[in-house]
């Protein structure tokens, strides 16, 4: 989605043409990948806009696929603006935490993305003045916007839709996401499906069968 909107972007002219976007992440490549494969293979599950557009629709180019360290560490080498992709657990590890380290102290710099609580990435859309990592505090100057809507998670009916083709388990647990979010999740499966729903509290110890 975030390529999707970066080419569109680039298409208006709002993105400039010599601006390059960096896309280091492996996990994010991982996928890009697979969607690659989809296009060219014209995959039924595909939308026909998608389809007819090709690879297009993904790649802003100028678009460069960042798949090694040495590739990362250059991207700082390269001078000049640009927009870096690199989705790594919320700035809870990975190469985002490099690219964070060399560009939150200025202010020029915008760091843009979704943020769960208990995340680094939280704690800069909170405000926070300084972000610690490597074992040092980094000052944080650049401009952070926190945009949820990006989220590629199903909503709740689309969770109740696919729960519904499965056999009743005898306890269902809820391992992810915010913990209002979470409750209210539960209770919507134990009053559409009659299942027994349970948010474990953290580090709690469940016997599986």
């Amino acid at each position: 989605m975030v390529l999707h909107e970066l080419a569109e972007l680039r298409r208006a002219g709002c993105l400039p043409a010599g601006v390059p976007v960096y896309v280091d992440s492996p996990m994010a490549l991982a996928a890009l990948d697979a969607y690659r494969d989809a296009v060219l293979a014209r995959a039924p599950e595909l939308r026909a806009a998608v389809s007819e557009a090709g690879m297009s629709v993904l790649s802003p180019e100028p678009f460069l696929a960042v798949r090694s360290v040495q590739e990362s560490v250059d991207i700082s080498r390269a001078g000049g603006p640009a927009v870096i992709v690199s989705a790594s657990g919320m700035a809870t590890g990975g190469r985002v935490l490099h690219h964070l380290r060399r560009l939150l102290p200025d202010p020029r710099n915008a760091v843009v993305g979704f943020a769960a609580q208990g995340t680094r990435a939280r704690d800069l859309v909170d405000g926070a003045k300084a972000l610690k990592m490597f074992g040092e505090y980094v000052p944080v100057r650049a401009s952070v916007t926190d945009v949820p809507h990006f989220s590629a998670h199903a909503d709740a009916s689309q969770i109740i839709d696919w729960l519904r083709d499965a056999r009743a388990p005898h306890t269902t647990y809820l391992v992810h996401g915010e913990p209002d979010a979470a409750a209210a999740l539960r209770d919507r499966i134990e009053e559409t499906l009659g299942w027994t729903a349970v948010v474990p509290r953290s580090g709690e110890h469940v016997l599986v069968r």
